[in-house]
């Protein structure tokens, strides 16, 4: 029996692999940070702890018999504290593979982001371009971590499988669903450039279709770029939101209003002690142009997307209905 050891299980993506590793007969064990992640794991059958990526005792044991160890854990925010992300998404993965290493875990999964490309990429960029240093904190640490597990890849031992997928959307995505619904319930949300920018998106049951497929052909030692393939203008992508909620379009502003009222609003939002609407980082997500090319996953891995965005995003809403989280 195959037996997968998932770093972040109580997240949207490592909740969503146990779900499909269960499915599958596997055995399944991890752990996250969150107590509440930990006992959503748990209540779908699988083994799991709350635990911390920078205890390399209790991640032994967590790795102990594991053939696969995948990698979802870290921090994912737009912006924050430099030494939070540097200890969490780059010293966190030296402590992942090191610890799957000496535990022999024969495969690793390193779930890094298409983001390590930054905001200003060449259109159809492919897993072949060099890496410009970042200054946004989360690309900057995902393009790091990207590299430390890269080099962590050892033929016949631990073989390295680096996924950057694209923006990542299903019923349990923070920024791609939840959080959006949440600023258009409440009025606040605003597109940026009349929603010209794009969203390189990808339905998380399509992410993990290809990330299964490169287990299944041992593509160790590879890096792939997993997207649906298509870069969907903002305003299309979160009109499904919309749709929802009842809305018939939505708001956008003028990037340079929106990026002065972020600029101002923001620490003030910070001190009353809630998350503010909107930061300069979050609005540069917004602003990016240009797909990310999926190529190497069609070509190596016979990957195509199951789902296309109006079925995924029907999904959601089934879901998040399911939920009670949308009016039915």
């Amino acid at each position: 029996m195959t037996t997968i050891a998932i770093t972040g299980i109580g997240g949207f993506i490592g909740h969503r692999m146990a779900e499909r590793a269960l499915a599958k007969d596997w055995q399944v064990r991890g752990f996250d940070i969150d107590p509440d992640g930990v006992e959503r794991a748990k209540k779908i059958g699988a083994e799991a702890t709350v635990g911390d990526l920078g205890d390399r005792d209790f991640l032994q044991k967590v790795f102990d018999g594991a053939d696969i160890v995948f990698h979802t854990a870290a921090i994912v925010d737009e912006s924050g504290a430099r030494e939070l992300f540097e200890e969490v998404n780059v010293r966190g993965t030296e402590n992942i593979c090191r610890v799957a290493r000496d535990a022999r875990v024969q495969r690793l999964v390193h779930l890094s982001s298409v983001m390590v490309y930054g905001f200003d990429y060449p259109d159809d960029v492919d897993e072949s371009a060099t890496l410009s240093v970042q200054e946004n904190i989360y690309c900057a640490t995902k393009q790091k971590s990207d590299l430390v597990a890269q080099e962590f890849h050892d033929t016949g031992n631990l073989e390295v499988i680096v996924i950057r997928p694209g923006d990542v959307y299903g019923p349990g995505s923070r920024p791609w669903v939840l959080r959006p619904l949440q600023m258009m319930e409440a009025g606040l949300f605003n597109l940026p450039d009349k929603g010209r920018g794009v969203i390189n998106h990808v339905h998380v049951d399509n992410l993990l279709d290809a990330i299964f497929l490169a287990l299944e052909k041992d593509a160790g030692g590879t890096v792939f770029n997993i997207t649906d393939g298509l870069a969907t203008p903002a305003s299309l992508f979160f009109r499904h939101h919309a749709g929802w909620l009842g809305k018939d379009k939505i708001s956008t502003l003028p990037t340079p209003l929106l990026k002065g009222f972020a600029t101002v609003a923001a620490p003030l939002w910070k001190l009353t002690g809630n998350t503010p609407p909107a930061t300069v980082d979050a609005i540069n997500f917004l602003l990016r142009r240009g797909r990310i090319s999926n190529a190497r996953a069609q070509r190596e891995l016979g990957f195509t997307p199951a789902l296309c965005l109006d079925e995924g995003m029907s999904h959601v809403a089934a879901e998040l209905r399911r939920q009670g989280r949308l009016e039915s």
